[in-house]
């Protein structure tokens, strides 16, 4: 296939991707009054079909990154993976001296609307960058390529949000874009990178208490002092723009990229 044609496809995908991502509002639209977490199982379950029927459609193939048989050992990996990364990074602040739990919170109800909507966005935006622009990159351009691409893309979209500065758009890429797209290429499915992306996503903001991407992530199951440094805590952004937080992500993408080498050897 002719590159101009290949990279028209592509961002077709991606557009068609992005429609996908925006579906996950609209069970909550038609389904008012019902609980979040219901609404959004409905939906999360909605955009990996829609997300099958399109590679089914659009490349006519059976999506091979969705088997069935490693959805929960996936899930249950990648979110295990997700909670532990950001307890180490909280921990490593405590010593530091920049953390300290003041209290606890108990808005059941709040955590486990946050948790919802966190799957909702860990499925999205890893359909986008990882299940489309990732493995088509992959596939015609090698790993290499794709890793640095959706990296650099992965950060560079996260500059337009609230707080964001070019440093957290460059910590985004390193620690999230370059160590989710070794999860997807590692494991082989998206089952372990959207729990991951979920867990990390909620484990910052509703257990810790950071903002996540420099957004308010609403209740926290921990109320805590953050104070010092802003290349320490990650500022107003989050504990994503923390060097602790790059360092660690970083690390964990080197050992899965060293995991994928030795595995295709």
């Amino acid at each position: 296939m002719p590159v101009w044609k290949w990279a028209l496809l592509l961002i077709a995908a991606l557009l068609l991707s992005i429609l996908l991502y925006a579906f996950g509002s609209v069970p909550n639209m038609l389904l008012k009054g019902w609980p979040l977490w219901v609404t959004s199982v409905i939906a999360a379950a909605a955009m990996i079909g829609l997300y099958a029927l399109f590679v089914r459609w659009f490349e006519g193939q059976n999506p091979e990154d969705l088997p069935l048989n490693k959805c929960l050992k996936h899930t249950g990996m990648g979110f295990a993976a997700g909670l532990l990364y950001f307890t180490i990074v909280v921990a490593i602040m405590m010593l530091a001296g920049v953390y300290k739990a003041v209290d606890i919170c108990k808005d059941w109800k709040g955590l486990a609307d946050a948790l919802s909507m966190f799957l909702i966005v860990g499925i999205g935006e890893e359909i986008i960058f990882r299940g489309v622009m990732f493995r088509w990159i992959d596939q015609r351009w090698g790993f290499w390529w794709a890793m640095g691409i959706s990296a650099l893309v992965f950060g560079l979209v996260h500059i337009t949000n609230d707080n964001a500065t070019l440093w957290s758009s460059v910590a985004i890429a390193l620690e999230a874009g370059l160590l989710l797209g070794a999860a997807y290429k590692w494991a082989g499915s998206l089952w372990f990178p959207i729990a991951i992306h979920w867990a990390w996503n909620f484990s910052q903001g509703n257990i810790f208490g950071f903002a996540v991407s420099g957004n308010y992530p609403g209740a926290s199951l921990i109320l805590a002092d953050i104070n010092g440094p802003e290349w320490l805590t990650g500022g107003a952004f989050g504990a994503e723009a923390s060097v602790i937080s790059v360092i660690i992500g970083t690390a964990i993408a080197i050992w899965l990229t060293l995991k994928i080498i030795e595995k295709e050897k």
